[in-house]
């Protein structure tokens, strides 16, 4: 039974952990992937200190090499069962100061807290049932003065796929791709979570696609697909025309159409002592009021 204290889950663990695993199998060019690591990797050159302990959740993990600088020890935690996240780990290349990987879900984490300086994890937190906690998990995991860079895939992502799905399936609409959460609530969440210095930003990465089969094997690719809970309903042997009509309709004069992925990045700080903090209220020496009228008088 559910109640207050154990909440419907929105989103299958099964799912989401085969979701992954079936990504890892697939041979795909996986260039979401690659542009959220590249964009990790330079907001985390642009940290001046060294990390000495690292944890990536997620299957971002296969591009360590790409994020992190070279001899950090780091944990890998994939999203998938325990055999397949220890293959992907053999062939990140991590050295034997490494941890085996760790199959987990970002709102179950199992490690100790304050046993990491860096914690990573990117493209899989919009689909956790308790994006709160895990928030808050992760930030007890980190030292004092522990870096979080996170990522998930944000409103308005697919939603040229969305449009196309709800016109084709016609009278009887179903859910095919879960919601995603804005930016604005996003920001909302990590100082909710308790880091300081929190940063919440967004891009948006516009793909060109000729079919609309190709969205969809990208999608499964990246292993990013539905995650919902609850029965998968039969679409009929008429939707692949319903959606061939539906794409030709949208196409421009090249017979192609836009899709966007939405990538809203995450980053704070778990608290320390030696942090800079913002001026107390009513500090200040100089009054705002008066530098703009005398500019206004100048």
């Amino acid at each position: 039974m559910n109640n207050d204290v154990n909440p419907p889950e929105i989103f299958d663990r099964r799912r989401r952990h085969a979701l992954r695993a079936r990504a890892a199998g697939r041979a795909g060019d996986h260039f979401l992937w690659h542009h959220i690591a590249q964009d990790m990797a330079e907001r985390l050159s642009a940290v001046t200190r060294t990390f000495e302990r690292a944890l990536i959740i997620g299957p971002i993990g296969r591009w360590q090499g790409e994020i992190l600088p070279p001899n950090v020890p780091c944990t890998l935690a994939p999203l998938r069962d325990a055999a397949a996240g220890a293959k992907a780990g053999a062939q990140t290349g991590a050295g034997a100061a490494d941890d085996a990987p760790v199959a987990l879900e970002e709102d179950r984490l199992p490690f100790t807290p304050c046993s990491f300086d860096l914690v990573i994890s990117a493209g899989t937190l919009d689909s956790v049932n308790d994006l709160p906690g895990a928030l808050i998990q992760i930030r007890r995991l980190l030292r004092p003065d522990g870096l979080f860079l996170g990522h998930m895939f944000g409103a308005g992502t697919l939603g040229a796929l969305k449009a196309m799905l709800l016109e084709a399936d016609a009278d009887r609409v179903t859910p095919h791709i879960h919601p995603q959460i804005d930016l604005r609530s996003a920001a909302d969440l990590i100082v909710r979570a308790g880091f300081t210095l929190p940063v919440a930003d967004q891009d948006i990465s516009a793909v060109r696609y000729g079919d609309w089969r190709s969205i969809i094997s990208d999608i499964r690719d990246a292993g990013v697909g539905n995650a919902l809970a609850g029965p998968r309903n039969y679409l009929g042997k008429a939707m692949p025309a319903r959606l061939d009509d539906t794409f030709a309709a949208r196409a421009d004069a090249q017979g192609k159409v836009t899709e966007g992925f939405a990538h809203i990045y995450l980053s704070g700080w778990a608290p320390s002592e030696n942090q800079p903090r913002p001026a107390k209220r009513g500090s200040g020496q100089v009054s705002l009021a008066d530098i703009l009228s005398k500019e206004q008088a100048g």
